[in-house]
C-alpha cells in the first residue's frame, strides 16, 4: 500500500538521488565519465521500483539494501572528490553533494525498519488465523 510510512522514507531517498543528480553536474571524479549522474539515475530507478513493489516486502528490503550500498559507495567517492579539490574542505565553497547520499542512507534504514515491522505484523496476524 502506498500510504504507508516507509513509502515516505523511500520517496525521501529518491528525492535525495534527484537532488544529487542536479547538484552533482560539476563533480568530475574520474575524468569526463559521468559516474555521479549514472549512479543517481540508477538510484532513482531502484527507489521507484522499491516504492511500487509494496506487495513483496522482501523484494523491497533487497532493493533498499542495494540502494544503501550504492549510496555508501557514492559517499566515499564524493568525499574522495572533496578531499582532492583545492582550497581545503570548507563546506560552503565545495558543495553539498555528499549530504544527499547520507540522507538517502538514513531514510532507507528507517524504511527498512518500518517494512520489517509490517512483515512481523502480517506474520502475527497469520498465526492468529
Amino acid at each position: 500500500m502506498l500510504q504507508r510510512i516507509q513509502t515516505i522514507w523511500m520517496l525521501l531517498a529518491v528525492l535525495a538521488a534527484v537532488f544529487l543528480f542536479i547538484t552533482g553536474q560539476d563533480a568530475e571524479v574520474f575524468g569526463n565519465f559521468p559516474l555521479i549522474n549514472i549512479a543517481s539515475c540508477v538510484l532513482v530507478v531502484i527507489g521507484v521500483l522499491s516504492v511500487f513493489s509494496f506487495k513483496n516486502r522482501k523484494k523491497q528490503i533487497l532493493l533498499n539494501n542495494i540502494s544503501i550500498i550504492i549510496n555508501a559507495l557514492l559517499i566515499g567517492i564524493l568525499l574522495y572528490w572533496l578531499l582532492n579539490l583545492s582550497g581545503g574542505i570548507d563546506f560552503p565553497e565545495k558543495g553539498i553533494e555528499p549530504v544527499f547520499p547520507l540522507i538517502a542512507v538514513v531514510s532507507l534504514v528507517f524504511a527498512n525498519i518500518y517494512i520489517k515491522r509490517d512483515e512481523r505484523l502480517v506474520k502475527s496476524v497469520d498465526r492468529l488465523r
